[in-house]
């Protein structure tokens, strides 16, 4: 039987002079008396105990393409099953997830499901992996990494799609367990992590560089580019040279276009030439594999290989029109393709689907 309130005492947890009890999962170090939620509202104290509210339930689970993630070289073509909890960590103004991330009524969230039954619904449906997604799996990690361990013993991958907005020490013990993941580079300065996230940039460029260079996760980055906030070009020309610098030529980089919800809606959709200009810079800094999102554009959807030039998967949206990928590696000259890719696309296309679990 699943618990509805999950017990990790002393885990991520350290009690305060004051008496206070202060939780390190997450870098707001949020010290809570008895019966204080954190930010993220889902992590709550009872008594001397951290308690996880939302361990076993989900806001709905739904069979998506890997590519919606987004993740462009891990097994392109295939299913992922998604879901979520509720609550987050941070505050963004332009939250696309808002009712989920920011949910404070339990209500929304469905029956219990039980690590062991995701992961076997996951084999049952043919899905290559489970993604952890909709809002942060930081804040529910226990459920997330006992969820990754069950898929393991399934054969099913697990995909974190985050935030990375984390202490270090839970950072190290999450990723022991996830085979993928694509972290959210908001923006490019500390003023718009602040202002508008309620965060920091510099703890986000930590988890990246330690998931790039300290684990084998697989790692893409998506950047939502929103008008006036984060997309003028001297920020992107700055971001892709960090980029170059720390992630190196080879970890994809999506740009995404936003569209108005929750505290941004005076704002207006991203145009695509937005996204191509973010794209042809991060190119100019010697970055391979930069994709444009949320809009139908084959050239920025498409893996063109660094060595020939060549399309190697061509995309249209989540659709995959063409491959040219042999033993991971350019079909045309032979240039090795960094990812994880099976001899053939997977045939999931753009399909999505609702299941239940529980």
């Amino acid at each position: 039987m699943i618990p509805i309130e999950s017990d990790f005492t002393g885990r991520w947890a350290v009690m305060l002079p004051d008496g206070r009890l202060e939780c390190r999962l997450c870098l707001r170090l949020c010290k809570l008396p008895d019966g204080q939620r954190g930010f993220c509202f889902v992590r709550r104290r009872v008594g001397y105990r951290m308690v996880l509210t939302t361990y076993g339930r989900s806001s709905g689970f739904c069979i998506d393409p890997l590519e919606k993630k987004p993740l462009n070289h891990f097994y392109p073509g295939n299913s992922v099953l998604s879901f979520g909890t509720a609550g987050c960590n941070l505050g963004c103004h332009f939250c696309q997830n808002w009712d989920i991330s920011k949910a404070r009524a339990f209500d929304r969230l469905g029956a219990l499901a039980s690590p062991e039954d995701i992961a076997r619904k996951a084999r049952e449906l043919s899905c290559k992996a489970v993604a952890f997604t909709y809002n942060d799996p930081v804040i529910f990690a226990e459920y997330a990494i006992d969820i990754a361990q069950a898929c393991r013993a399934e054969g099913v991958k697990t995909v974190a799609v985050t935030a990375g907005y984390m202490c270090a020490e839970p950072r190290a013990e999450f990723y022991q367990h996830m085979d993928a993941a694509n972290v959210d580079l908001k923006g490019f300065t500390e003023d718009f992590y602040h202002k508008i996230c309620f965060g920091h940039l510099a703890a986000v460029q930590e988890t990246l560089e330690y998931l790039h260079r300290e684990t084998k996760v697989w790692l893409e980055v998506t950047s939502l580019l929103i008008p006036g906030e984060n997309d003028n070009e001297k920020d992107l020309h700055a971001a892709a040279e960090w980029f170059a610098e720390k992630l190196g030529p080879d970890v994809p980089w999506h740009f995404t276009a936003f569209h108005p919800d929750f505290k941004m809606l005076d704002k207006p959709n991203t145009p695509a030439a937005t996204l191509a200009q973010a794209r042809e810079i991060a190119l100019s800094k010697g970055l391979h594999y930069v994709y444009t999102g949320n809009i139908r554009d084959e050239t920025g959807g498409t893996t063109w290989c660094p060595g020939c030039g060549k399309p190697v998967i061509t995309r249209f949206g989540y659709d995959i029109r063409a491959w040219n990928l042999h033993d991971c590696r350019c079909r045309a000259c032979g240039h090795p393709i960094p990812g994880h890719f099976e001899d053939q696309a997977g045939h999931w296309g753009t399909r999505r689907l609702p299941v239940r679990i529980g």
